[in-house]
């Protein structure tokens, strides 16, 4: 199975047609303000109309409260909804909306019991900000579940990260852009062209 490949916090219809042609597959939209990557569900809906429906469109949310997730389900109708993983597990999604939790690293995390079904995300302690987690901690964790890595991923890195920790998938915001919310397509092709390749080694 080839590497899973997410471009994360799309605002502009350039960055969306850049990752669908690049072959992505999954992009996120992000329904959490104040980040400079925040779309309304009706934003969300226009941008993501061309996206084919073999590639995943993911509600990137933080803590949502029930009624915030519906409000996003109502208005953007995602096939899947990316959280934290406690915050997840509470809320109420239908049967054909996927999951997507997401595990925060630090410095106790417990590597050696960690054990989960479905494909998780798992990044740096604060999301947004450009920072890895530990690879360290990344590639024991892959070895034990389908891990997507995500945090202080570029172009210039995702080829060293995919083939130290081997993810079953990398995820890019902040790597790819060219002012913050802003994607520069050519990164977003560079990201994953290097993403696969290194995949391939």
């Amino acid at each position: 199975m080839s590497l899973f490949v997410k471009i994360c916090g799309v605002t502009r219809p350039d960055a969306v047609e850049a990752a669908v042609e690049a072959g992505a597959d999954a992009i996120g939209f992000n329904f959490h303000p104040p980040s400079p990557r925040f779309l309304s569900p009706q934003r969300a809906t226009a941008l993501a109309g061309p996206v084919p429906g073999h590639v995943r469109r993911v509600a990137v949310m933080l803590r949502p409260q029930q009624a915030e997730w519906e409000e996003v389900l109502e208005g953007f109708r995602p096939d899947c909804l990316q959280a934290d993983a406690d915050c997840l597990a509470e809320l109420r999604l239908p049967d054909d909306v996927g999951r997507l939790p997401v595990y925060r690293d630090h410095e106790q995390f417990d590597t050696d019991n960690f054990s989960i079904e479905i494909p998780c995300l798992f990044e740096s302690a604060v999301s947004g900000k450009g920072r890895p987690p530990s690879w360290e901690r990344a590639a024991l964790l892959a070895r034990r579940a389908q891990v997507m890595l995500a945090g202080g991923l570029d172009p210039e890195n995702v080829g060293k990260a995919v083939r130290r920790v081997r993810p079953w998938g990398v995820d890019v915001s902040s790597g790819v852009e060219s002012s913050a919310g802003v994607k520069d397509p050519r990164r977003v092709r560079d990201f994953i062209r290097a993403a696969r390749q290194a995949d391939l080694t």
